[in-house]
């Protein structure tokens, strides 16, 4: 009968996929939030450069966001024109940083991070699958 030696390397594997999956999770995050920053109207620019990203490996996860409520109105839309029709109704008035009164029925919905994972949903596959195939060789 032949001898058979059976050798254990679970550990050299998970260490490989771990670094890996970092790797495409970081890449993955910053593909997203840059293209979600491509995709933000720009009036002051302080919604569009307060998109950010965090990797948390561990839990095999990241998260891409903004921490501007202006972000939450830009993405969803606002008033008559919100994205599930939970908006106010019948219009409005604001005073904007000039003093100007305005009267508006809202915000249409400009689905930047949305649109922006949509977007680069395949690309963003195609590159786990080359990580993959490199690191795991």
């Amino acid at each position: 009968m032949a001898d058979i030696t059976f050798r254990d390397n679970s550990v050299l594997v998970k260490t490989a996929l771990r670094k890996a999956l970092g790797t495409w999770f970081e890449e993955a995050a910053y593909v997203i939030e840059s293209q979600a920053k491509q995709n933000t109207a720009v009036d002051t620019g302080q919604t569009k450069n307060a998109w950010s990203h965090t990797v948390n490996t561990s839990k095999g996860e990241a998260l891409v966001g903004n921490p501007l409520e202006n972000a939450v109105w830009e993405e969803y839309g606002t008033g008559e024109y919100a994205l599930y029709g939970n908006g106010r109704k019948g219009g409005w008035t604001y005073v904007d940083k000039e003093g100007n009164g305005h009267f508006t029925h809202g915000k249409r919905p400009r689905r930047m991070l949305h649109n922006a994972f949509h977007s680069k949903k395949a690309s963003v596959i195609r590159r786990a699958q080359e990580i993959m195939r490199s690191e795991l060789k």
